[in-house]
Formats: structure tokens, C-alpha cells, sequence
């Protein structure tokens, strides 16, 4: 299978969900199959897939019952795991950002610290490499997505219509606009992450009917990754300044790194706000109607 099944005006809605998740799973265990491809990669890769195939399980949950139910409890039990071996990863890319783009008035780092804790995050990131992406963890990856490819063929998805779809988009949409804060300069940590997971429902949902509006889906899915990326890089240096609490590997440069990091923090939520106002500027009815005409359009 060269490219996957798109949803467009015309399709049998249901066929193309099945053909869609059979792709997806594929390329799941291709990863998880590659004796070539490097740890973090695979990590990268595979937990950016299970991204996309747990957005699609919710978007699809009204007509997933039964053992289908089951399928998102394990994906996220299995995200679990992988973050083990993505979270130093993160932290690593969380310093490169801060490191890169100093703030203004604040001291920075020598040329020797900075190398030290380059050192001391790649051998964190080696270290939970090891434990984190090894034969258990691709061993289950694989029996999940030959189980899941299994029970995606039969899905009950026939009768599905895409007002069905809109409406779950709709929904998903209304959840993200309403985790974002009132007040992005006081927001907790937490809300920051709440509000990243449902962009990225939103983002990998909204890329699922991206072909039947090759312009307008395009610039959706593109400004949602730009809110997703600044969400993301505000939760790596969060992971970062985990990693300087006592008696963790940064500990020693923790003052040296908490006002840095909480300078570059400032800076990605400022520029998530300004994404998400644009992003979520009309009610959610405003924005189903607004997707079903452009579906209706594109059909005529």
C-alpha cells in the first residue's frame, strides 16, 4: 500500500476509514520491523503515529464498541512506555532551545557548562534508550498493531456520513478552545499540557479530511502544528527543569538554568497565544458549518 486512502467527496466513508487505519497500522509495524533505524527515531516515529491513531479511536469512539473499546487503553498504555525513552530526548532539545536563543539580561551559560550538561543529557538519553526502546516494548508494539489491524476490519463504520464526522470534529475543536487560559502569563504548567494534547487531537483529526480541501485543510493543519510545536517546546522545558531538582542529573546548574528556562517558557506562550486566538477565534458551530459547506462544496 503506496499512499494511503484519503476521505473525499464521493468515497465510501466507511471503506476509507478501514483503509485508512490499515495504513496507518502498517506503518506502525514497518518501525517497529526496521533493524536499521536508530532508537530515538524509531521512538520519534512511532509515538508521532500513535498520536495520529489515538486521535482517530476518539474521533471514531460512538461506533467503536465492544473489544474495540479496549484498542485506546492499550495505545496510551503503550505511549507510556515510550516516553521513557523520548523524555531525555526532549529535555535535550528543551537546553538546545534555550541555549540557542539567550534572553536578554540574563547571564549565560559558559562555553564549558553548556558542554557539560550536553554530556550529562546524552547520557541520559543513551541510558533510557536502553531501557526505553527494547525487544519487550517492539515485541507488544507488534502484537498491538497486528490486534488492532485485526479488529479495524471490521469496524462498523458503513453507515458513518460525514455530518457524523463534522459533528466529532466540532466537538473535538470545542474541547481544545476550551483549554485555552484566560491568562497566558499566570497559566500553570499543566493547563499548557492539557491544552497541547487537545491541539494535538485537533491537529491529527482535522489531517484525516486535509485531502478533501487541499488549501483550506493545508493551512488548518499547518497552524495547528505551529500551535502544537510552541505547546511542545514550553513542555520539554518543563522536562528540562524537572531534571534540576535535588538530586537529579542538572541539579547543579539549577540556578544557572531556571531563569534561562523560564525566560524561553515565556516567549513560547506568548507566541501560542497569539496561534491559538487565531486558530479558535469562531464558536465550535461556527466551525462545523463552516467544514460541512466546504465538504458540500467540494462535492458539487
Amino acid at each position: 500500500m503506496s499512499t494511503p486512502p484519503n476521505l473525499q467527496p464521493g468515497c465510501e466513508i466507511g471503506k476509507t476509514l478501514r483503509g485508512m487505519a490499515a495504513y496507518l497500522l502498517k506503518q506502525g509495524q514497518g518501525i517497529v520491523d526496521d533493524p536499521k533505524i536508530e532508537g530515538t527515531k524509531a521512538v520519534h516515529d512511532v509515538r508521532r503515529l500513535m498520536k495520529r491513531w489515538r486521535s482517530t479511536l476518539r474521533l471514531l469512539s460512538p461506533w467503536l464498541e465492544g473489544e474495540n473499546g479496549t484498542l485506546r487503553e492499550e495505545a496510551r498504555a503503550l505511549a507510556r512506555r515510550l516516553s521513557v525513552a523520548r523524555d531525555a530526548q526532549s529535555a535535550l532539545d528543551a537546553f538546545h532551545d534555550a541555549s540557542e536563543n539567550p534572553p536578554t539580561g540574563i547571564p549565560a551559560l559558559s562555553g564549558r557548562t553548556l558542554a557539560s550538561i550536553q554530556r550529562r543529557l546524552e547520557e541520559l538519553r543513551a541510558s533510557n534508550e536502553k531501557v526505553g526502546w527494547n525487544k519487550a516494548l517492539k515485541r507488544d508494539l507488534s502484537a498491538y498493531f497486528a490486534t488492532a489491524a485485526a479488529q479495524a476490519a471490521r469496524w462498523p463504520v458503513d453507515d458513518v456520513t460525514f455530518a457524523d464526522l463534522a459533528e466529532r470534529l466540532a466537538r473535538t475543536y470545542r474541547r481544545a478552545r476550551r483549554a485555552i487560559p484566560d491568562d497566558w502569563e499566570a497559566v500553570a504548567p499543566e493547563d499548557l499540557h492539557e491544552l497541547r494534547r487537545r491541539v494535538i487531537e485537533h491537529r491529527y483529526q482535522m489531517e484525516l479530511v486535509e485531502p478533501a480541501w487541499p488549501r483550506f485543510g493545508r493551512m488548518w493543519v499547518e497552524e495547528a502544528q505551529r500551535l502544537r510545536s510552541r505547546l511542545g517546546a514550553y513542555q520539554d522545558l518543563e522536562m528540562l527543569r524537572a531534571l534540576t531538582a535535588p538530586h537529579r542529573p542538572l541539579a547543579r546548574w539549577r540556578s544557572r538554568l531556571l531563569p534561562i528556562i523560564a525566560a524561553r517558557q515565556a516567549d513560547h506562550a506568548k507566541s501560542a497565544a497569539r496561534v491559538a486566538a487565531r486558530l479558535f477565534a469562531e464558536p465550535p458551530k461556527a466551525f462545523r458549518r463552516r467544514i460541512e459547506a466546504i465538504w458540500e462544496g467540494q462535492a458539487e
